[in-house]
């Protein structure tokens, strides 16, 4: 086992810059992950540190050596990727142990390992199996087992679950974490998917553009996005956002959005030093909004366009004033299209975005 560093790591294809002054200490048994929309980067880093990519600057190391330039059968890493990779006319033990065999590793440590692997990952039932009579989970358990013999200082994993349906990504995501916490061996996981990234990371590391916009345990990621681009990307369903502006009135403060008025109730607002008129976004998340009796200070006004019955929870989409917000709701009587519906705010659970997209810093609370 062993920390990971980057230090200023860059990577260029061409006059393309794909990855940008780059910087990522991970602590010895600490499961990072890499997560963010196509083309941000998350890829080309983790690949940088297996050794399949150049650094075009910037130093990595992994423990206390700089890999920085070394060849990937030196790094002492094993990679899990999205295609299982595995060799169709092999068993499941001659999939997991093929590396062990190539390199000579005696017969008898080599079943210890294979054993020890088929424990952690409930292997037994499929060791004697070829993968044409497996399922993709148990193919995909096959390949993190071959990973684990090696017993290397780090694990990658490189979207390890995109080709499976959503009821064996579940299942994968348990496996993963199972697997890694037991181990307790470095990880780092590259995902666009934000729920394996919330479930999964012991800490996130958001990219776009191929810079990080920030890093920090799962629910102070989701709780305190540092900017615009954070807010809406963390979160299922997305945060809603609205544009316009902020007036302090006789009464206290107001967010103005075209004929919307929303009076800003509680303590959860915009630093003090925000003007009067100055341009500003209102982020809301769904499950800040809830159905309200009656309007009220600090309510929304619309009309029901769609209710997605998802059993326990409801996400309600609602026009207002010319945008369309989303709520999600505890499941109820159902309302048809074209209700009018008032919808309350959680108001201590705001958020306020600069025209910039950064995150205003608010009372109490840091972006």
């Amino acid at each position: 086992m062993a920390n990971v560093s980057f230090e200023h790591v860059r990577k260029d294809f061409g006059t393309t810059t794909v990855v940008q002054d780059f910087d990522l200490q991970v602590t010895d048994g600490e499961l990072v992950v890499l997560v963010g929309g196509s083309g941000c980067g998350k890829s080309t880093i983790l690949r940088m540190l297996a050794g399949l990519e150049s650094v075009t600057s910037g130093t990595v190391r992994i423990g206390e050596r700089e890999v920085t330039h070394l060849p990937p059968r030196e790094r002492d890493v094993a990679m899990v990727f999205q295609d299982y990779a595995l060799y169709p006319h092999l068993t499941g033990r001659q999939n997991i142990s093929l590396g062990l065999r190539l390199r000579k590793v005696p017969k008898a440590e080599i079943d210890r390992r294979v054993r020890w692997a088929a424990d952690i990952l409930e292997l037994d039932p499929f060791l004697d199996r070829k993968p044409k009579h497996m399922s993709g989970g148990q193919r995909q358990r096959i390949a993190m087992g071959r990973a684990m013999v090696r017993e290397p200082a780090v694990f990658l994993f490189d979207e390890p679950l995109s080709n499976l349906d959503a009821h064996l990504r579940g299942q994968m995501r348990h496996e993963i974490a199972r697997m890694q916490r037991r181990v307790g061996t470095t990880a780092l996981y590259v995902t666009h998917d934000q729920m394996e990234a919330m479930t999964l990371g012991d800490r996130l590391v958001v990219l776009d553009g191929g810079r990080v916009q920030q890093m920090g345990r799962p629910l102070d990621v989701y709780g305190a996005p540092a900017n615009k681009f954070v807010a809406g990307f963390i979160g299922t369903p997305p945060m809603n956002f609205l544009d316009g502006r902020l007036e302090r009135e006789r009464d206290g403060l107001v967010f103005v959005c075209d004929t919307l008025r929303i009076a800003l109730l509680g303590e959860r607002r915009p630093d003090p030093t925000v003007h009067s008129g100055e341009a500003v976004t209102l982020g809301i998340r769904p499950e800040d909004l809830a159905l309200a009796d009656a309007a009220g200070m600090g309510t929304i006004p619309g009309d029901l366009v769609l209710a997605e019955v998802l059993g326990a929870t409801t996400h309600l989409y609602v026009e207002v004033g010319g945008r369309r917000l989303i709520a999600a709701v505890p499941s109820g009587p159902s309302l048809a299209p074209g209700t009018a519906v008032t919808l309350s705010i959680d108001h201590s659970r705001l958020h306020f975005f600069a025209a910039d997209g950064s995150s205003l810093r608010q009372d109490g609370i840091d972006p």
